[in-house]
């Protein structure tokens, strides 16, 4: 199964690079387009600004004295400007009315038609030269006097663009590595929750299987024995229909407990709000458990402490209130009690075994309701505490998983899940504290004692 997980941290990570990778190249060719655009606009606005200064300078006079008619001056008009563009490696070219030249910059007069256009033109020549060209049709009186062409060379675009193009490719590649290393580490986190709760489904569907194999088993064996012997004797038949009804009731409670946690963890649990007097409800609880606990010897109380002060914002009936479900808080005291009336027996020799139920109302402290985050003062506490053989702390940080379970003929240091009993009790405890906004602890010291604590909200709305 980690070979699955491998394969889909690796599948996550290459989503990331890919994804981040298709990114980056956008972004690239975006950049890469925009600073060749800007670079070629800069190039034609140098360009138009020399075609406005040549234009501004050429010296035109009349071809003859007896007529109107007017030409350039090419020696007078350009040596002039000569050694300046060449400084700014311009080229300028100058051609009659007839679109022949008559005067240039280059060393060899370049082989290529004359397209008047103002706008800006690229120009592929023979030996892989590449200018940017504007050609300015000049006239005077509708008269056309001739053609000037400006060039500039185009490595003024592909230097930089050629370099921009070098930093873009080495900066994605290693946006592109880090991403993956990155995608790689952060898939692992986000893999790792679900890794883990595979690992405790997969568990959880193992002892789930554990527990409901053996109680069919013995229904299946029981029955077959029935139907193989229908004649045995009536005693005999009624053993074992005491058995199998039992191990039904068992696989009842079990199956409800499955229920009840599935629907915890999806959050569709359906309490009915109302409000609680846990004095009561607890009362009522100790009651119901009194019976267990005085078959095993134990002496089961219940202490409700009073508060020291009066308090001026309750009537003396709502100190003891919550707002929650009075069956699930039932359940949840029931399970506790239940729990350590179980574990203790009445073999102390020092002591009575005793299991003690305390309730109390406590003041928060300004620490306490900042690190909790709470805005009400009060809280109700319930201790439960025994004083039993106690748990080892190695168990302690698992004693509220599912169907786990601490077996009392190994070591302190050794725990494992037993066949004897669900182990779901305070597992459907810890939901039921947190569907009720409260926490429960636990606290034990081996032959000592146990105390599971439940704080509550005291009374608060919902």
């Amino acid at each position: 199964m980690n070979l699955l997980f491998q394969s889909t941290r690796r599948r996550l990570a290459l989503w990331y690079t890919a994804v981040t990778a298709v990114l980056l190249l956008i972004f690239a060719i975006g950049v890469y387009f925009y600073v060749r655009n800007t670079l070629v606009d800069r190039i034609d606005d140098t360009l138009k600004h020399v075609v406005e200064v040549v234009d501004r300078s050429l010296v035109i006079q009349p071809l003859a004295a007896t007529t109107e008619r007017y030409g350039v001056n090419v020696d007078a008009s350009f040596n002039q400007n000569v050694h300046d563009l060449e400084d700014d490696h311009i080229d300028l070219e100058w051609f009659n009315p007839q679109r022949e030249l008559l005067w240039s910059t280059f060393e060899q007069p370049i082989d290529y038609p004359l397209h008047p256009n103002r706008s800006g033109e690229t120009v592929y020549l023979t030996g892989d030269r590449i200018v940017r060209q504007i050609v300015q049709k000049v006239e005077l009186n509708h008269r056309v006097l001739g053609f000037l062409r400006v060039s500039h060379p185009w490595f003024e675009v592909t230097k930089p663009i050629n370099q921009l193009t070098r930093d873009l490719i080495i900066g994605i590649t290693l946006m592109v590595l880090s991403v993956g290393a990155i995608g790689w580490f952060l898939s692992g986190i986000a893999i790792k929750p679900v890794q883990v709760s595979y690992s405790r489904l997969k568990q959880f569907t193992a002892d789930a299987s554990h527990e409901l194999r053996n109680p069919i088993a013995t229904i299946q064996t029981n029955v077959q024995m029935a139907l193989a012997y229908p004649e045995a004797e009536p005693q005999l038949q009624k053993k074992q229909l005491e058995i199998i009804e039992r191990l039904t009731r068992k696989l009842g409670r079990l199956v409800n407990d499955l229920l009840f946690l599935a629907r915890a963890d999806s959050g569709i649990v359906q309490i009915d709000w109302q409000i609680v007097p846990l004095d009561a409800l607890l009362i009522d609880v100790i009651e119901e458990q009194r019976i267990a606990a005085t078959q095993k010897g134990l002496f089961l109380s219940l202490h409700i402490v009073e508060p020291e002060t009066e308090l001026e914002d309750f009537n003396a009936e709502d100190i003891f209130t919550v707002q929650g479900d009075w069956d699930h808080l039932s359940r949840l005291f029931t399970n506790l009690i239940a729990n350590a009336i179980e574990h203790t027996d009445n073999s102390a020799e020092s002591t009575d075994a005793s299991v003690e139920v305390e309730l109390e109302l406590i003041r928060l402290t300004p620490k306490t309701m900042r690190v909790r985050e709470a805005h009400r003062q009060f809280e109700l506490q319930v201790k439960v505490t025994d004083n039993g053989k106690g748990i080892p702390k190695s168990a302690l940080p698992h004693i509220f998983d599912r169907f786990y379970r601490v077996d009392p003929a190994r070591s302190p240091q050794r725990q494992i899940t037993t066949p004897t009993g669900a182990g779901l009790g305070l597992a459907i405890a810890k939901a039921i504290v947190e569907n009720h906004q409260g926490q429960i602890t636990v606290e034990s010291n081996l032959e000592h004692g146990t105390t599971f604590t439940v704080t509550l909200p005291q009374g608060e709305e919902k």
